[in-house]
């Protein structure tokens, strides 16, 4: 009988643990800091993107989780976001040295201003994909680094 109860406390502690474990899951915040390396020059400015999932990555603007853009003062270049849920994100930038918030491309549709993809995926012929940039937000302070690429 008491060996029983002991059983019975036990189980019952650890499905406490458990149970405050994924609440504690469900209202965590945490920020992620993106380090920004291999910029060309200082004109214009850097803008990034962080997205949830693959709808949309990495170039809807209506499907970003959250966005910035900030003027390049200093190389490498942080950004930083706040208030993320634990997860899976990717991350885009650019650098937009004509400050339209827009990649540019010239008339064959390659890119003439710089950019670059958390986890830097090899780009080939296209934008890599979600599963290719995508990364674990689990502490309270991720940090990543972004290398621009130009072509």
């Amino acid at each position: 009988m008491v060996r029983g109860l002991r059983v019975s406390m036990l189980l019952l502690a650890v499905l406490g643990n458990l149970i405050w474990s994924f609440t504690a899951k469900a209202d965590y915040k945490g920020k992620l800091t993106v380090e920004i390396d291999g910029l060309k020059n200082k004109q214009g400015q850097v803008c990034a993107s962080i997205f949830a999932n693959s709808q949309g990555f990495p170039n809807q603007g209506d499907r970003v989780l959250q966005g910035q853009c900030i003027k390049i003062t200093d190389t490498p270049l942080l950004i930083t976001f706040e208030n993320l849920k634990a997860g899976n994100y990717a991350v885009a930038v650019i650098h937009d040295q004509n400050s339209d918030r827009t990649l540019n491309r010239n008339i064959l549709g390659i890119p003439i201003e710089g950019f670059g993809f958390s986890r830097n995926p090899v780009i080939t012929t296209s934008a890599p994909k979600f599963s290719q940039a995508a990364f674990l937000v689990a502490g309270p302070n991720t940090n990543i680094q972004v290398q621009l690429k130009y072509f």
